[in-house]
């Protein structure tokens, strides 16, 4: 089984996809000539696109170790951000023939639909959720030339007159429960639903595994959760992703509960457990 990602999908661990309901048409103009532009028919699936990508990692697939001090791990500030993440999700969570017809397309319409959800949940317009931050780890361009131009094209943003690209993410949530989700205990009562978070769409990039990206990730996370006066962290890992769990048990995580057999087989997917951090609860300090 691979290292990561750590999503909830079929063959994962730990996701929140909210996809908002499509309207007859829409139309997405990118914050930057980075993003593509395209026009969506859903009764159609058809898409018109053109994708700027000066820049071209075009080597053959392979792992590699990369460079810490290069390694930027922070909030997502910007759309091109947010294109960037929806874009490696949907690299990382699905499994694509590439010689299936209109795959790019496809792809592109994925991503489309998870970059608009990503700015629904992050501006703060999902009910349920008082806040949402999306946060992303990213190497320079510079750095990635051994890898395939997949990564480096789907995922590439501009950075001071060069070019990053976003090799891992997830998502902050603060919220009382994750919809369809086994629902943390901690902490109980009034002002709960306040102090209490989730991590979901937790991926690092399948070239880049081995390296300590996701650990980065999830201590950049822990670091924002507690400037918002979160107290109790959790995140849901597949019972049988052993990789995820020792990630999370080495980031302090430990066992709360798990969610029934019947409740995964009803939504078809592996059945999950909930992992629960304790952070410093401010009042105490």
């Amino acid at each position: 089984m691979a290292i990561l990602p750590f999503s909830f999908s079929p063959t994962s661990s730990s996701s929140l996809h909210f996809l908002p309901p499509l309207p007859k048409s829409i139309t997405l103009s990118p914050p930057s000539s980075n993003l593509p532009y395209s026009k969506f028919s859903p009764s159609r699936r058809l898409f018109t696109l053109s994708v700027s990508s000066p820049d071209v990692c075009d080597a053959p697939q392979q792992h590699l170790i990369v460079d810490k001090s290069a390694l930027i791990v922070d909030e997502a500030v910007s759309e091109e951000h947010l294109w960037a993440a929806a874009s490696l999700r949907i690299r990382t969570f699905n499994e694509f023939k590439d010689d299936s017809f209109g795959i790019e397309d496809h792809k592109r319409y994925l991503a489309e639909r998870e970059f608009e959800a990503l700015k629904e949940r992050v501006a703060g317009k999902r009910e349920g959720f008082r806040r949402v931050s999306c946060i992303n780890a990213s190497l320079p361009l510079s750095h990635l030339s051994a890898l395939s131009g997949d990564l480096c094209t789907t995922c590439k943003l501009s950075d001071d007159g060069g070019f990053r690209v976003v090799v891992g993410t997830l998502d902050l949530n603060q919220c009382l429960r994750l919809p369809d989700e086994v629902t943390g205990m901690r902490p109980q009562g009034i002002g709960s639903d306040f102090a209490r978070a989730y991590l979901s769409n937790v991926c690092v990039a399948k070239e880049l595994h081995r390296n300590g990206l996701g650990y980065a990730l999830v201590s950049k996370a822990k670091s924002v959760a507690a400037e918002w006066g979160i107290t109790d962290l959790y995140v849901h890992v597949a019972v049988d992703n052993e990789s995820a769990k020792n990630l999370y048990m080495k980031s302090g995580f430990t066992y709360e509960s798990e969610e029934p057999a019947w409740q995964a087989r009803f939504s078809n997917r592996p059945r999950r457990i909930i992992l629960w951090y304790g952070l410093p609860n401010p009042h105490n300090l």
